[in-house]
C-alpha cells in the first residue's frame, strides 16, 4: 500500500504541465493581490515577538522557549506568571502524552518483557502521575488570588526541580539490555523535550516581579514548615507520650501486625497528623506511602528497636528507585526512632533502604543502613536531624533539596574492588533549587572499616549529574576521608559545572590543602554564602514567611 505521501507524488507526476503553469500563476496572482498587512498587525507582531524574546532571555533552551511563547495567543497582553502558567499546562499535555505512550507500550509488550523492564515502566507510569500533580500545583500557585506568585517563588522552584527530577528518574530504569536499550530510547526524546520545557519555565521564575530571596526562620532546631504539633511529636522521648491513633506490634498486641496495613488503613488526604505507633521488632516488609496518604508519622521505639528491613537490589531484577525499603510520597511524611535497613549486601549494588520523594519530610533520631545508595533523597523538600546513615557506594543520593543537620555518617566496609564515597548528588539544571547540605554532622568510619580503613578510599562525594550540588558546612570530617577530598564521576565531566563547598569543618580529615583543583570546587570563605544552604533559605523557602511579617534570623549553629 502506497503512503500518503507516495499517492501525493504520483499524482502530480501524472498533471499535465498547463495544470502546473496554471497553479503557478494563481500562487502568484493570489499572494500578489492579498492585502498587505496592516501598520497596527505589523506592530502586534512586532510586539508579540519582543515579549517572547525578552521572556526567554535567560532561559537555557531559548530557541524552544521563543518558539514555544510564539504559539501562545495575546502573549503581550499576558503577565509572567500567566506565560509561566501557559508553559506549564503545554508541558503538562506533553507529560500526559508520555503517561499515555508508557500504557501503551506496558500493553503491547505484555508478557514480553523481562521484569525490571516492566517495573520500569511502572516506575515512569508513577513519575509520570506525580509530575502531573506537581505541575498543576504549579499552575495553582501562579493563578492565584489570594496571594501574589513571588509568595510562592520557592515553592514553585521545588515543585518545577521534582518534575525534571522525575523525568530523569524515569529513564534511569532502564538497564543496558537491548530491550531496556530500546525503550529508554522510544520515550526519550519527549521527557528531554519536557525536562527543556520545565528548565525554560524555572529560568522564568526570576521574572516574576516582588521576588526577592531572603532566609527563613528555625524553631527549636526544626525549620518552621514542621508545625508545632509535628515538633512537639518529634522531641517526645518516648511513644508512651504521644497520642497515636493507630499501632503496628509484631505479637499482635495492636491494630496491626504489619505497617503496610496500618499506612492502607489511615485516611487519605488528611490534613491533620496521622501518628503511626511500630512498636519494637523487626518488620521484614517493604513499605510504601503512595502521595493520598498526607501528614502520616512513623513513630518507633529507637533506633535499632523499630527496624522495617528487606533486601530488594538491581542484581535481583529491581530498578533503584523500586529497591526501597521504604518508600514514601506523601506530602508532610514525619518518622522518629526507627531504623530503616536494606539488607541486600555491597555485591548487590544498588539496594535501597529509604526513598522519599515526600514535600516537607522530616525524619528524627533516625538510622538508615545499607550498602550502595543506602538514602534516597529523591526530590522535594527534606530535613535529617540526628539520625545515623550508614554505607559504602554514593550512600546519600538524589535530587532533593535536603539538609542533614546533627547527623552520624558512616562509611562501612566495601567490597575489595570499590570506594566509598558518602554523597552522589544528581542536580541536572543549574535552576534547580536543590543540593545536598550536611550541617554540624560527623563523617567516620563504622566499626567494620576502622580496622581496614587504610585499605579503602572514601570521598566526600562525586557527582552523578552535571550540576551536581553538595556543601559540608561545620561538621567533623575524620582521617578516613582521602586528602583530595572529592572523587571525579567519569574523567572531566561535570567538574567545572558542579558545586561542592566546605565551610569551617573540624577533624583531621578537614584539611583542604590538598583538595582537588577542579573549577566548581571551592573552601567556602564566607557566612553570608555557607547560610544559602541552612535550613531556612535552603528547604523552606520565604514565598510564605514574608506574609506574616515576622522578624526571622537563620543561623549556621
Amino acid at each position: 500500500m502506497y503512503s500518503l505521501r507516495r499517492r501525493t507524488k504520483l499524482l502530480l507526476s501524472l498533471l499535465p504541465t498547463s495544470v502546473f503553469i496554471l497553479i503557478l500563476v494563481y500562487s502568484q496572482t493570489h499572494f500578489t493581490n492579498s492585502p498587505k498587512p496592516t501598520k497596527e498587525f505589523t506592530i502586534h507582531v512586532q510586539k508579540h515577538n519582543q515579549v517572547a524574546h525578552s521572556t526567554c532571555q535567560d532561559t537555557l533552551y531559548k530557541d524552544l522557549c521563543v518558539s514555544t511563547l510564539s504559539s501562545f495567543p495575546d502573549l503581550s497582553s499576558k503577565s509572567v506568571p500567566e506565560i509561566i502558567s501557559s508553559t506549564v499546562n503545554k508541558t503538562m499535555y506533553e507529560v500526559i502524552a508520555s503517561y499515555s505512550n508508557c500504557t501503551g507500550i506496558k500493553k503491547q509488550t505484555k508478557n514480553k518483557l523481562g521484569a525490571t523492564q516492566q517495573r520500569a515502566l511502572d516506575d515512569c507510569l508513577e513519575l509520570f502521575d506525580n509530575t502531573i500533580a506537581e505541575l498543576k500545583a504549579v499552575m495553582s500557585d501562579l493563578r492565584s488570588e489570594k496571594s501574589s506568585p513571588a509568595k510562592h517563588y520557592n515553592h514553585l522552584r521545588t515543585l518545577l526541580s521534582a518534575a525534571m527530577t522525575n523525568q530523569y528518574t524515569c529513564l534511569e530504569g532502564f538497564d543496558s539490555s537491548n530491550e531496556g536499550k530500546a525503550l529508554k530510547n522510544e520515550m526519550e526524546s519527549r521527557l528531554r523535550t519536557t525536562c527543556k520545557h520545565v528548565s525554560n519555565a524555572l529560568a522564568m521564575l526570576k521574572k516574576i516581579p516582588g521576588i526577592v530571596d531572603e532566609y527563613g526562620p528555625m524553631k527549636k532546631g526544626f525549620p518552621t514548615w514542621v508545625g508545632s504539633k509535628a515538633r512537639k511529636l518529634l522531641q517526645t522521648s518516648s511513644a508512651n507520650q504521644t497520642k497515636y491513633n493507630l499501632v503496628v506490634a509484631k505479637d499482635g498486641t495492636g491494630d496491626f501486625t504489619t505497617i503496610t496495613d496500618a499506612v492502607a488503613a489511615a485516611p487519605n488526604s488528611s490534613a491533620t497528623r496521622f501518628v503511626i505507633y511500630i512498636k519494637a521488632g523487626a518488620y521484614f516488609e517493604n513499605v510504601e506511602v503512595v502521595s493520598k496518604k498526607t501528614n502520616l508519622m512513623f513513630l518507633g521505639d529507637g533506633i535499632g528497636k523499630t527496624v522495617v528491613k528487606a533486601s530488594r537490589n538491581v542484581v535481583d531484577g529491581w530498578t533503584t528507585f523500586r529497591s526501597a525499603t521504604v518508600a514514601v510520597v506523601g506530602g508532610g511524611f514525619i518518622a522518629k526512632g526507627i531504623t530503616f535497613e536494606n539488607a541486600a549486601g555491597p555485591s548487590k549494588h544498588q539496594a535501597v533502604a529509604l526513598r522519599s520523594g515526600s514535600d516537607l519530610s522530616a525524619f528524627y533520631q533516625c538510622s538508615f543502613v545499607g550498602y550502595q545508595d543506602t538514602l534516597y533523597v529523591h526530590s522535594l523538600r527534606q530535613f535529617y536531624r540526628e539520625c545515623d546513615v550508614y554505607g559504602t557506594v554514593d550512600f546519600i543520593f538524589g535530587n532533593a533539596a535536603v539538609v542533614l543537620q546533627n547527623c552520624n555518617l558512616y562509611a562501612r566496609k566495601p567490597n575489595a574492588n570499590q570506594k566509598n564515597i558518602f554523597t552522589a548528588q544528581g542536580r541536572e539544571d543549574p535552576n534547580q533549587n536543590t543540593g545536598i547540605s550536611i550541617l554540624n554532622c560527623k563523617v567516620t568510619a563504622a566499626s567494620d572499616l576502622i580496622p581496614v580503613k587504610s585499605s579503602f578510599k572514601t570521598y566526600l562525594g562525586r557527582p552523578w549529574k552535571e550540576y551536581s550540588r553538595t556543601v559540608y558546612l561545620k561538621s567533623n570530617i575524620d582521617d578516613v576521608v582521602d586528602p583530595a577530598g572529592w572523587l571525579e564521576w567519569n574523567g572531566t565531566f561535570a567538574l567545572s559545572t558542579l558545586y561542592y563547598g566546605e565551610y569551617l569543618n573540624r577533624g583531621t580529615g578537614s584539611n583542604t590543602s590538598a583538595r582537588v583543583t577542579w573549577p566548581g570546587y571551592r573552601v567556602i570563605n564566607s557566612s553570608t554564602e555557607a547560610s544559602q544552604f541552612t535550613v531556612g533559605p535552603f528547604i523552606q523557602g520565604n514565598e510564605w514567611l514574608n506574609s506574616t511579617g515576622f522578624p526571622y534570623y537563620v543561623g549556621l549553629t
